[in-house]
């Protein structure tokens, strides 16, 4: 089970979706990087704010960022050659999946916390 997730959208608020996201994918024994604007702690990681810092390989990226801060990303997420992005509800950009889908990356529309609660992740 070597599904390395990088969380985007992270900060210190624990209370956050993506923090979440990042709490359920420690417990259910995934690897997984946080990702976020800000330098800080996110359930118990530090929380990346270079993708040059990203441990790779990277099998699925998780987004918490709206359509419009997503482009400041776009192109670094690709740089990772990530398996699959999860577009979290809120944060679908039919832009970047045409993208994705045109670079062969699995693109799910999907709630993160539901996978990983149902066991689908």
């Amino acid at each position: 089970m070597d599904k390395h997730t990088l969380v985007i959208g992270v900060s210190t608020h624990s209370d956050r979706f993506a923090n979440k996201a990042v709490r359920m994918l420690k417990e259910k024994g995934f690897p997984v990087s946080a990702f976020g604007k800000s330098n800080g702690v996110a359930e118990g990681l530090p929380i990346i704010t270079r993708f040059e810092e990203v441990q790779l390989p990277v099998h699925t990226v998780t987004l918490y960022l709206n359509p419009e801060k997503q482009k400041e990303v776009m192109e670094s997420v690709f740089s990772l050659n990530p398996k699959r992005i999860i577009f979290n509800p809120g944060t679908e950009n039919y832009e970047f999946i045409e993208d994705a889908l045109s670079r062969n990356i699995e693109v799910l529309e999907a709630c993160t916390l539901v996978l990983l609660s149902i066991g689908n992740f």
